[in-house]
């Protein structure tokens, strides 16, 4: 069994009246992809900013490489590198310029810190850019700068929130091969996402969260036999007939059915068969379809199966945090 990298145990934090975190338990292995997934003021952002010893926790405990990030926090930061939401790079400044003067001030040494710099720029495939200003940089290259500023020091383990947020599909693709390369080369990541397909394609494990709680974990296939695996969408030709045909279709659900104006949703107990069943039982029930067609589950109907809910977007961490942190 590999050793755990990063261990957190009852881990609470509150901002004013929010309470952000309330009793996190996770572990990450060492050289492994973790994801946080979970809608906007889930806890993710606070439980990374804690590992990072950018905020203290009001209980609980969490271990770095052995280092507690409240006891230790200088030994924790040596270890780690963090990548933000948004990249946190100085704009007139090229890209080679922006990792040296991030060397210098990790206190690697005007050598060292040039050196790393050249090294950084090749893993992020960003050389032939190296020397031009960030400012004229698409949003794809500015990320993969950011994410070389967080691996200054060659740290065991790098945490990133939300590493592709506003990058187009082959930004974002570019971003996951460039991870999936760090993993390679050993690196842990700890990774905060709301896009399950983000989660799918890098991690390990993925821990769901929602309302400061890990409200379950494991692989990705493991969570998606949660939802049933697949689910059946059908969109009505009228929406007043919403009733009737989640009434027919019950019992192909193995979780909740959601309705979202004249499109119903159902997570579906075997892929097999089930538009046939579904177009059959909507016939026999007088309910015209427009349409009837499985999928993938998303986030939302992950959540929906675990917590009851939809994973609806909720500020209230994000807001407090700003005021009190």
């Amino acid at each position: 069994m590999i050793e755990p990298l990063i261990r957190i145990e009852g881990l609470t934090r509150s901002f004013g009246s929010v309470l952000a975190l309330r009793g996190v338990d996770l572990e990450v292995p060492a050289g492994t992809v973790t994801a946080l997934l979970g809608p906007n003021g889930a806890g993710k952002t606070t439980l990374v900013r804690i590992l990072a010893t950018l905020i203290r926790p009001d209980g609980g405990t969490a271990r770095v490489g052995g280092w507690d990030v409240v006891r230790d926090a200088f030994a924790v930061r040596s270890r780690i590198g963090l990548t933000g939401q948004y990249a946190a790079l100085d704009e007139p400044l090229t890209g080679r310029e922006n990792l040296r003067l991030i060397g210098r001030l990790a206190r690697l040494g005007e050598r060292r810190a040039r050196a790393q710099a050249d090294d950084l720029l090749e893993l992020v495939g960003l050389v032939e850019a190296a020397d031009r200003p960030v400012r004229t940089y698409s949003g794809g290259m500015r990320r993969r700068v950011d994410i070389a500023a967080g691996l200054v020091g060659w740290p065991a383990a790098l945490f990133l929130d939300e590493p592709t947020t506003g990058l187009d599909p082959r930004g974002r693709l570019d971003i996951w091969a460039l991870l999936a390369s760090l993993v390679r080369e050993g690196t842990t990541l700890l990774l905060t996402t709301q896009h399950l397909e983000e989660a799918d394609r890098l991690a390990d494990q993925i821990a769901v969260m929602d309302r400061g709680l890990i409200v379950a974990s494991g692989t990705s296939k493991e969570l998606k036999r949660r939802v049933g695996g697949d689910v059946l969408e059908v969109r009505l030709a009228q929406p007043d007939a919403a009733a009737a045909a989640e009434a027919a279709l019950a019992p192909l659900a193995v979780g909740p059915v959601r309705l979202q104006r004249e499109l119903l949703s159902l997570p579906v107990r075997q892929a097999a068969g089930a538009v046939v069943a579904a177009v059959r039982r909507l016939d026999a029930a007088g309910v015209e379809a427009e349409d009837v067609a499985l999928r993938r589950p998303t986030l939302d109907d992950v959540f929906l199966a675990l917590t009851g809910h939809a994973a609806t977007p909720h500020e209230g961490e994000r807001d407090s945090e700003r005021r009190v942190a």
